[in-house]
């Protein structure tokens, strides 16, 4: 097999500019509903309407994804996010932009968001392939064009919303997710993506809904990691969605301040996944892991929770993201070594679901929370929280699979769709000196 680095390249610049878009409007919409309603529950309920969505989608696309293609459903659903982007701003200057409507418009966004990043997620390995390097270096580029992302997006978004408003920067956003579909479409190769071909019989729906839940069921490893940063990430849904606003907002620092804590964190952990991607098939990966959860958790919380001068909050955020480009590069590498390719789809939309679940809830759980109680006792709950979440899961004996060879035996799955278990192959291609 000839090397191409055009698969590796396009899918990172499609994941790139499509997940800076979303990271815009994380802040541009939040920041939008805060300051024209000054209701911390409606923003809650904002960020509630575009995660719910998102997860409840993504969980049931996996078999639409598996059997179209993720190259295909990838263009169309960032294509579509760009039409809903759009007439948020439309609607906003001709004066039709009521609440409902705009809770719709953002539940739409959500809702092919969701599908949309699976199908990117599940090209990596196809990526690594063709372009003939490790899958832990090309789950750690992966890792890095979503924190570049997270960099780019929240220094956009900061400055736009601080000097021209809100809507000009869900006008970037429109944008990013255009050009993530013109990327999809027109760069990446044509047969990249495409489904399997079936020989057997047509299996429905639920059938392969149901292949796709046993076999995360049966892979403890899989589960417990999708469980714990399912747990995580309904805190860090608190975090960004509402804590961080309302911080700001109450500090005096405004959107510049969001955007500024954000970037750092952004830099920091491009800076971590870069490293990732060229070291990470060399570390132990149990002990790398829980130290990255270690200082991206508690710490974020807590130093909000006290008065300190800006630029602590900034070297808190700077450290934590560090240690945060090392977590996406370790769980991409250990899923797609542990599962077949015919599954794929469905596996991560599953477990993506799982992981995602409590997001919908952390911004509308938070700004409960913070009304009725104020906002420095749920930092202080939330940080020791996510401290406990990640040290005692960590006790668990399944994390000792992380050292283990990947699953390589047979997957029951639809007749006539061709089983190749992930890993192994790229692993054996690097250590035998593969090019």
């Amino acid at each position: 097999m000839t090397r191409s680095w055009r698969p590796v390249a396009g899918l990172f610049a499609a994941s790139l500019v499509a997940l800076t878009g979303t990271r815009v409007s994380a802040i541009a919409i939040p920041w939008f509903v805060l300051v024209t309603t000054g209701s911390v529950t409606q923003t809650g309920l904002v960020a509630f309407c575009e995660m719910a969505p998102y997860v409840l989608v993504k969980a049931l696309a996996g078999p639409v994804v598996d059997r179209v293609g993720p190259r295909r459903m990838s263009w169309r659903a960032d294509a579509i996010s760009a039409v809903a982007a759009t007439l948020i701003p439309i609607l906003h200057f001709s004066g039709a932009l009521s609440f409902p409507v705009l809770l719709v418009l953002v539940a739409v966004i959500g809702a092919v968001r969701g599908p949309g990043d699976l199908a990117k997620e599940i090209m990596v390995p196809e990526a690594a392939e063709l372009g003939r390097i490790p899958l832990e270096r090309a789950a750690g580029l992966a890792g890095v064009a979503e924190r570049l992302a997270s960099t780019v997006g929240p220094a956009v978004a900061g400055a736009l919303v601080a000097l021209t408003g809100p809507m000009v920067a869900l006008i970037a956003n429109a944008v990013c997710f255009a050009l993530g579909s013109v990327i999809v479409a027109t760069v990446l190769p044509g047969d990249m993506g495409h489904r399997p071909a079936e020989t057997g019989p047509r299996v429905g729906y639920w059938r392969r809904f149901g292949e796709g839940f046993a076999f995360l069921k049966s892979e403890r490893l899989m589960l417990t990691i999708t469980i714990m940063v399912g747990l995580t990430n309904f805190l860090d849904a608190a975090f960004a969605s509402l804590l961080l606003p309302v911080w700001a907002k109450e500090s005096g620092g405004g959107p510049a301040a969001i955007g500024l804590a954000t970037s750092v964190m952004g830099i920091s952990a491009v800076a971590g996944s870069l490293i990732a991607a060229m070291v990470a098939h060399r570390l132990p990966r149990r002990l790398v892991f829980f130290l990255g959860f270690l200082v991206i958790g508690a710490p974020r919380f807590l130093i909000l929770a006290v008065d300190v001068p800006l630029w602590a909050v900034v070297a808190v955020f700077a450290v934590g993201g560090f240690g945060s480009g090392f977590l996406n590069p370790i769980i991409g590498a250990i899923y797609f070594e542990r599962v077949p390719r015919a599954i794929l789809g469905r596996v991560n939309a599953l477990s993506d679901a799982v992981a995602w679940s409590g997001m919908p809830l952390g911004g509308l759980a938070a700004g409960a929370a913070v009304a009725a109680t104020g906002l420095v006792p749920v930092l202080i709950v939330c940080g020791v929280s996510y401290f406990l979440i990640t040290t005692l899961t960590g006790l668990r004996p399944e994390w000792r699979q992380m050292r283990s060879a990947p699953v390589t035996g047979p997957v029951e799955v639809e007749p006539g769709l061709p089983v190749t278990p992930r890993g192994g192959d790229l692993r054996r291609g690097e250590e035998q000196g593969a090019p």
